[in-house]
């Protein structure tokens, strides 16, 4: 008698009442999540809702401030990844690193190779256990095969197959079709099966909703950190989930405007790109603040970046005050009045070992040179002008941007590129990362930037931030526009199931 049917009802893994906490903000808040063998547990939640620290603490990586860790019911301590390999917890990440330059059956067993008794990598035993795993994934690879001359699809089952490698009892799956073509997805689909098959319990992370409706066996959702449900996916529905998502009021949180729209600034017609969008086109007008939303591999940063000639479309036209303009380079859109404010502010927004003042003129020196020559006071003038505009806090101009908090780094940023006086300014996640109070500080700053005048893109995947910012709203799925709201319509409900693509607008229950 085998001991799977007893054990159904036992999870593998349990959290309980795990909490989180880095300096200033708590991640996570007291959840719980219980992973069952031969089951597919899909985690939901929001950009945001604590579903990444969740899976740095069942892998090592990060440890909870609180609450309890139980394998087969036993309390546990997962200090580092080991320790989780060791347990028989495993992820397969959206971007898994792998060696180009090496075999696939090195790939798989890279760090945990099988060894002679002279202590030398046994190559024939690690290549006979390569071709075991690829043929229990139903993998058609050479073991020897070089990593750099497989596709992506191939790449992906080699992750599985290294993950599966250490001989786990959960595996953990986030995003992992984002790169896949439908019928790579399908096949991991009856991958998973076969998981299920072995007892295996899975975890799989997804914004799809068509995905987890057809793999999964139970859902946890999570919002802002906090469990909201679980349940069985047989007995909730994708409106029933979505209200779980985003049930949260954003009427009050955000500074009250009013308006005053004029003419249009920018139009951007048919823009392309080979791999990362297609057929973008909009316009924005002056003094309106446009959101743009969208769930992990919507494409949206992607398409800013080519707005701004960081990348290159392969098709389309952009439009300033009517006229066409050609930018092939950031110059070429700082130029035309387009700035873009990156999501990750310490890598592409500020330069971390120059002080504030050199940072905020940077983009600005033909303004504070003469003759070829910087100017040390036009510096100082500047960047105090801008400095103050944002209530930036700093000891003096001087200091080491890297030494900011996040907010005041974003306020660097910001008044960076306020000092190129542009037309239109591109904020992506523009309170990412940063307290509550410095987050207040930048929406009431967009809305004072708006009613001067400037054209604000706002990209960000908190839909309170959204919904309370935006004066029209564009969702992107899949590298393309899903659709355009505003109004009434503006709505978490609405977003979501644009951004997830449900079309099916949820049936008014019977009295």
């Amino acid at each position: 008698m085998t001991q799977r049917p007893a054990l159904a009802n036992v999870p593998v893994v349990s959290l309980d009442e795990i909490t989180k906490t880095f300096p200033g903000v708590k991640a996570l808040d007291q959840v719980k999540l219980d992973l069952y063998p031969g089951q597919v547990t899909a985690l939901v939640g929001e950009n945001g809702a604590g579903k990444s620290t969740t899976v740095k603490i069942l892998t090592g990586i990060y440890q909870p401030n609180g609450g309890t860790i139980r394998i087969n019911g036993e309390p546990v301590t997962l200090n580092t990844p080991d320790d989780a390999s060791a347990a028989g917890i495993t992820a397969i990440h959206q971007e898994t690193v792998l060696f180009d330059e090496l075999s696939v059956a090195e790939n798989i067993y890279i760090g945990h190779a099988p060894r002679t008794r002279w202590g030398l990598i046994d190559r024939a035993e690690m290549h006979r256990a390569a071709r075991l795993l690829l043929d229990e994934i139903g993998a058609p690879l050479s073991t020897s095969a070089q990593l750099r001359d497989l596709g992506i699809a191939s790449k992906h089952l080699v992750a599985i197959a290294r993950a599966l490698s250490v001989d786990a009892r959960v595996v953990i799956m986030d995003e992992p079709t984002a790169a896949l073509s439908h019928k790579e997805i399908e096949e991991l689909y009856e991958l998973v099966e076969k998981l299920k098959s072995q007892g295996k319990a899975i975890l799989f992370i997804s914004h799809k909703f068509d995905e987890i409706f057809r793999i999964a066996d139970r859902y946890t959702v999570f919002r802002d950190g906090a469990f909201v449900g679980d349940g069985r996916i047989a007995d909730i529905d994708e409106d029933g989930l979505v209200k779980m998502m985003v049930g949260r009021s954003v009427d009050h949180i955000f500074p009250e405007r009013d308006p005053v729209v004029g003419e249009d600034v920018l139009q951007v017609v048919g823009y392309e790109h080979p791999t990362e969008f297609a057929d973008i086109g909009f316009t924005l007008k002056r003094g309106e603040i446009l959101g743009f939303y969208g769930l992990v591999g919507a494409g949206r940063s992607e398409f800013m970046q080519s707005l701004f000639g960081i990348t290159k479309p392969s098709k389309g036209v952009t439009k300033i005050n009517g006229k066409i303009r050609i930018i092939r380079s950031p110059a070429d859109a700082v130029g035309n009045g387009i700035v873009y404010v990156p999501e990750d502010r310490g890598k592409q927004g500020a330069v971390i070992g120059l002080p504030i003042f050199q940072n905020i003129t940077l983009p600005s020196l033909g303004r504070t040179s003469r003759s070829g020559f910087l100017q040390l006071a036009e510096e100082f003038k500047l960047a105090r002008q801008y400095a103050e505009r944002l209530d930036l806090r700093a000891a003096s101009l001087d200091q080491d941007v890297g030494n900011l908090s996040g907010g005041n780094q974003q306020k660097v940023v910001i008044a960076k590129w306020l000092a190129t006086q542009p037309q239109v300014i591109i904020l992506d996640e523009p309170t990412k990362g940063i307290d509550i109070g410095s987050k207040a500080a930048v929406h009431e700053f967009m809305v004072e930037l708006a009613s001067q005048g400037l054209s604000v893109i706002m990209v960000s995947s908190e839909i309170p931030e959204v919904i309370g910012m935006s004066d029209r709203v564009i969702v992107m799925r899949d590298g393309r526009i899903a659709a355009e709201v505003s109004g009434d319509d503006l709505t978490p409900e609405t977003l979501v199931r644009h951004a997830a693509g449900i079309t099916a607008a949820p049936q008014p229950q019977e009295a």
